[in-house]
């Protein structure tokens, strides 16, 4: 069986547990506390899995594999069915370009490692500290929800009526948006996705409150 080196918060993390639920596939997970005694991320035991210090850390059998979209096409090429990218080529572009709107515009910007120096580091107030993760929630969500009310005919998930990639990447970061109360009434077209995703079965299982390790 497989092991997902998971955080209960990390919306990364989160990301990986959805793709893994949707697949139906059985995995271990070993919680990495990302607070606790400095930070269990930061340990040697961990570092000697994955030297970026981050999770999740995806391992099965000989495979060690870091980052969580590569975790996520990695499983999507092992396990192809039910499918998480379209098989159209323009749709299946169209899925990785919202989904890097998350992962990589968006995420990277309020991780936990970016808050700690500002606060830490940069001396930031921690009302400063929260106006910065917010602010960049809002960027992103706004160009999000323009893309999302442009589609001709939208569907029940980010692209159609069947969960892809990029619904793998928002429902963690509504989350976080939550966590920082985020007024999400200017966005009702990512309001509604996230309302159907809570309904399903792989997303209720994936969210942080259901994990193990959850506090």
């Amino acid at each position: 069986m497989s092991t997902l080196y998971s955080y209960f918060r990390s919306s990364a993390a989160y990301r990986v547990r959805i793709a893994l639920n949707l697949k139906g596939l059985d995995y271990d997970t070993v919680p990495v506390h990302l607070v606790r005694d400095g930070g269990e991320q930061l340990k040697p035991a961990y570092r000697a899995l994955n030297v970026n210090a981050l999770v999740p850390t995806f391992v099965d059998g000989d495979v060690n594999i870091h980052q969580s979209l590569a975790i996520i096409e990695y499983l999507e090429d092992v396990h192809p069915t039910p499918a998480l990218l379209p098989a159209d080529p323009v749709a299946r572009a169209q899925v990785r370009a919202l989904a890097l709107d998350i992962a990589a515009d968006i995420h990277p910007i309020d991780n936990l490692r970016v808050l700690r120096f500002l606060k830490h580091d940069m001396g930031v107030t921690e009302e400063q500290k929260n106006a910065w993760y917010v602010h960049w929630i809002v960027e992103g969500f706004t160009a999000l929800e323009a893309r999302l009310a442009a589609q001709k005919a939208p569907g029940k998930f980010v692209l159609g009526d069947t969960p892809t990639l990029a619904d793998c990447c928002l429902i963690p970061q509504i989350y976080n948006a939550r966590r920082f109360k985020v007024d999400l009434t200017p966005y009702p077209r990512i309001a509604a996705i996230d309302a159907h995703c809570a309904t399903l079965e792989a997303f209720q299982r994936a969210a942080p409150e259901a994990q193990p390790d959850a506090e």
